[in-house]
């Protein structure tokens, strides 16, 4: 006989319920930052649960950062304010189980960087662009002092420090938030890369050339030519990395 197949239905927890409701609750706007939950002897009335179903539905919600328990407060547990926290500690876990592949995540650094580069050229501060030249000047102390493992960690601490200050300086959390967890995730690479690379020093000279070209467009205003400098960077650093099919998938963010 034909129709739908039905998979096996799971019983749901009774702390499953009560973390839904608050979840629920708090993305609706009925609960707001630095407001309290009832406490638990009354929110085990409300939820008809007994203590321990309570409060293992206070320890999810605090591990997801959604609210603070503080064992012993008489007060009920405090709704916290959104973090980034916990959407970085999604995405990592997401780009490190391999469900994303190397191309893809260099087609996401790509679309970033670019967009980031694009808002600082119109938002930077003198302040901005301070912090941007500071991080060049520790990538040229790196490539100065020498060419082991300690001055290639040195030289890509300060590569993602020039990032950092330049998705600071475009102002949008979210881009922060992702170009940290990005960065993070391939930063094996960028520093594999150079550690095998023959001609290590010419590497690291191009890359502070680069980050010199892009402060400078920055400096004028000109959002789409630091575009432009950051997209081309972004595919001469992983296209050699990929095979032939994520490359061509590079190249369309490039044209």
């Amino acid at each position: 006989m034909g129709g739908p197949r039905f998979e096996p239905v799971r019983a749901v927890r009774a702390y499953e319920r009560v973390v839904e409701q608050i979840e629920e609750a708090v993305e609706s706007g009925a609960l707001t930052p630095g407001e309290r939950l009832p406490s638990e002897r009354e929110l085990m009335v409300q939820f008809s649960v007994g203590r321990s179903t309570v409060r293992e539905a206070l320890r999810v919600l605090q591990a997801r950062g959604l609210v603070r328990s503080r064992p012993g407060d008489p007060n009920g547990a405090e709704v916290l304010p959104f973090s980034p926290v916990v959407l970085k500690k999604s995405m990592t876990t997401l780009a490190r189980v391999s469900e994303l592949s190397l191309g893809e995540l260099a087609q996401f650094r790509m679309v970033l960087d670019a967009t980031a580069v694009l808002l600082a050229a119109r938002l930077r501060t003198e302040e901005h662009l301070a912090e941007m030249a500071a991080a060049v000047e520790d990538m040229k102390a790196a490539g100065a002092t020498g060419f082991g493992a300690a001055d290639v960690a040195g030289f890509g601490a300060a590569d993602t420090a020039f990032h950092d200050a330049v998705a600071r300086a475009g102002g949008n959390k979210l881009i922060q938030v992702c170009t940290d967890v990005v960065r993070a995730v391939m930063a094996g690479l960028v520093e594999d890369r150079l550690a095998r690379a023959p001609d290590r020093e010419a590497l690291m000279r191009r890359g502070v050339a680069h980050h010199e070209d892009v402060i400078a467009a920055l400096r004028a205003g000109d959002g789409p030519l630091a575009a432009r400098l950051t997209r081309q960077w972004t595919y001469d650093s992983y296209a050699g990395h990929l095979p032939a099919d994520e490359r061509a998938a590079l190249r369309a963010l490039l044209e």
